[in-house]
């Protein structure tokens, strides 16, 4: 049945915390690390190990209030998923760039590989909590200890790390678990994995269990949907429309999807996703 593919308890205990951004623990490093270029979602140009304008001396965003209203859209959706205070306190020792120049190069390579580690624990949990993936749970636990091992690992032993190889093995892990878990729809599930969905409406299409891993959804209208056992692993949302849908049960859905996307008080949310502040304040005009 359906119903059995609800979300247990993460596991293990207490490492979903750590894997929640800081930005008081950290010195700015998704401010510096990484580059944008002048867009929808960032309103100049900026390049790799570059500190971002907006950047104070204390690390603080000076319009972190203002983002969308500035022209950094990208910057409100970002989440480092608590790479960015694992490096700064753990990796580093508490030593920031600003006062040790002779680190910043390698703390920013470092942080970039570390962000991608830390957003493969966060699946890794999620399909830990997946109760149809159970003949997985063992190794998906040993893969999560794995790479939970990697992000404590030196700054120059993680800076030569193969993070896309070790990346496309667990993604080889989560695919499995979440074809257990989508095994509970009723009927045989849309297969859009990685399809162009730009702009599309679909209000009418089954979606129940669909896999739709990498789909460009931008734009797209989801009002009322049913997305119960839906794969959304790396799904492009941004500006999709999800009033009034159901997201109760996705699989592998993140927080800054639903941030970039659109949605307001009758979009139904999975368990530990919050209801973004620009919905809410769209909701009120």
């Amino acid at each position: 049945m359906v119903e059995n593919a609800e979300h247990t308890e993460p596991h293990p205990d207490g490492l979903r915390g750590s894997l929640r951004a800081d930005c008081e623990r950290c010195f700015g490093l998704c401010c510096v690390a990484h580059a944008f270029a002048a867009s929808a979602d960032f309103a100049i140009d900026k390049d790799e190990g570059q500190a971002c304008p907006n950047l104070r001396p204390d690390f603080h965003c000076g319009i972190h209030r203002d983002l969308r209203q500035r022209g950094f859209p990208g910057c409100a959706v970002y989440d480092c998923f608590g790479a960015g205070q694992k490096v700064a306190q753990v990796t580093f020792g508490g030593r920031d760039w600003r006062r040790h120049p002779q680190t910043a190069g390698r703390m920013f390579q470092v942080f970039t590989i570390m962000r991608q580690l830390h957003e493969l624990l966060w699946y890794l949990t999620e399909a830990l909590a997946l109760r149809q993936a159970q003949p997985l749970h063992g190794e998906l636990a040993a893969a999560l200890d794995e790479t939970e091992g990697l992000t404590r690992l030196g700054p120059d032993a993680i800076a030569a790390l193969d993070a896309a190889a070790h990346g496309r093995a667990i993604d080889a892990l989560l695919l499995r678990a979440s074809e257990l878990a989508r095994s509970g729809a009723r009927r045989r599930a849309l297969d859009r994995g990685g399809a162009d969905l730009v702009g599309a409406d679909l209000r009418r299409t089954p979606l129940r269990g669909a896999n739709l891993r990498g789909a460009l959804l931008v734009g797209a209208d989801l009002r009322g949907a049913d997305l119960g056992l839906a794969d959304l692993m790396g799904a492009d949302l941004r500006a999709a429309d999800l009033r009034g849908a159901d997201l109760r049960r996705t699989i592998f859905l993140l927080q800054p999807q639903l941030e970039a996307a659109r949605g307001d008080l009758d979009t139904r949310l999975p368990p530990a996703r919050s209801r973004p502040a620009h919905w809410l304040r769209a909701a009120r005009r």
